[in-house]
């Protein structure tokens, strides 16, 4: 004790803290584990909740509207826009060379789905995609050096980075589609395809996309056309009948934004053929506010988490007590006021929070981590680690905040420390 009798203050007081936590290292260590699962808990699922909501409602996104068949504009979103989900229908020819023509219309891309490789969605469309389409405002897709968009009369694809990473894929390789929007290897076709090129890394969904020429996909063995409500089945050599076509949906951007209300009404409101999903954010936010309970009930275990975490601490220290009323007694013998022994007691819960909720930080990143390959893995959407939300302060400070309440409680005690009683050594 000699050298604590020679410390000023505050030195006191945190010698005695690193002392307590050394002497007390396995509860400690256990405690300090407990809240950084919790604090880590909390920012992840906050982080992910946030970061998928912006993902999926909005962003810079360089097109309006999707088209579609008469149905839910939900599906429609899901299945054209993040390539999940199965298609609502089919829309005939004349109606997409109809919204192409539109002098309102700056971009309409078609695309036709229905066959995957492996699982990912194989999409025909045409070479507008990667010319004059912006998967994000100001961003089109950028094929890979050594590496070319594919030919739209020839039987060529190009692949996104995540298909390429996950499959092996690569520029020259060759490959057979398979029927059906999900894998089934009884469903192979005879057609192949040859890689021309392969995009650069997006971060959204379309990094899970192998796209073709759209008359590719109408000519795909087995396929057949319905567009003008008669059975066509393409041949080799002969130009396929416009009235035949039909396209699964129609990405769209509007040369102003006042066409979108206009086209809402003629089509969602008035007519009874085409489904029009505008605008797609707000479609996407609908499903996020059906599905809100989910995160409300993630939150809620992640408050509980906390809510243990911090009655750890009280109890880790609270159950040190007996063994260390000697050693408060002496304090108060050597001039140590009552409000010193408390605040020592304070401290140390509040040490040990804040070093459990720095290592917090090394569990968000894990959960992140995993959540993140997980979810690109479905939806081709990247969550970003480093990305900045205010439960990544508001959670350490509130969880250190929480430990030094948790310890109030053990502190009294100490506090109510008699001297005279507890300077005399136990037998």
């Amino acid at each position: 004790m000699s050298a604590l009798v020679k410390m000023g203050g505050v030195g006191k007081l945190f010698f005695i803290v690193i002392r307590s936590l050394r002497q007390h290292a396995l509860s400690t260590l256990v405690t300090v584990i407990s809240v950084a699962l919790g604090t880590g808990l909390l920012m992840a699922v906050f982080s992910i909740q946030a970061q998928s909501y912006r993902a999926f409602t909005g962003g810079p996104i360089g097109y309006d509207a999707v088209l579609g068949a008469r149905g839910s504009q939900l599906q429609l979103v899901l299945n054209t826009v993040f390539h999940l989900e199965t298609s609502p229908g089919n829309l005939p020819w004349s109606m997409y060379s109809a919204i192409k023509s539109d002098p309102r219309v700056e971009l309409a891309i078609p695309y036709a789905v229905g066959d995957n490789y492996h699982g990912f969605r194989i999409v025909g469309t045409s070479d507008d995609i990667f010319t004059g389409y912006e998967y994000q405002r100001g961003h089109k897709f950028q094929v890979q050096p050594g590496g070319r968009v594919f030919n739209s009369t020839a039987r060529e694809a190009v692949i996104g980075s995540f298909v390429a990473q996950k499959t092996g894929l690569k520029v020259g390789s060759i490959f057979n589609p398979y029927h059906g929007v999900y894998f089934d290897e009884k469903m192979k076709h005879d057609d192949q395809y040859t890689i021309t090129g392969v995009l650069e890394p997006t971060n959204t969904p379309s990094d899970r996309v192998i796209w073709i020429p759209i008359d590719g996909m109408f000519r795909m063995s087995g396929h057949v056309l319905r567009g003008s409500g008669k059975t066509y089945q393409a041949k080799a050599g002969e130009a396929i009948p416009d009235e035949s076509k039909e396209v699964s949906s129609v990405m769209l951007k509007f040369r102003s934004p006042q066409v979108g209300f206009t086209m809402d009404q003629t089509i969602n409101k008035q007519g009874k053929v085409a489904t029009l999903a505008w605008p797609i954010g707000k479609v996407m936010a609908d499903l996020f506010d059906k599905i809100g309970w989910i995160n409300k009930i993630m939150a809620f275990v992640a408050y509980l988490v906390v809510v243990v975490a911090a009655a750890s601490i009280l109890a880790s220290i609270y159950n040190s007590m007996n063994e260390r009323r000697r050693e408060f007694a002496i304090l108060r013998a050597l001039g140590a006021r009552r409000g010193t022994v408390f605040s020592v007691i304070v401290l140390e819960a509040a040490s040990i929070a804040a070093l459990g909720s720095v290592c917090g930080f090394f569990v968000y990143a894990a959960i992140l981590e995993a959540g993140s390959l997980i979810i690109r893995a479905q939806t081709g959407v990247v969550l970003d680690i480093f990305q900045f939300h205010p439960v990544m302060i508001a959670g350490p400070v509130g969880m250190t905040l929480l430990g030094a309440l948790s310890g109030v409680v053990p502190a009294l005690k100490a506090y109510r420390t008699d001297v005279a009683t507890n300077l005399t050594p136990s037998s």
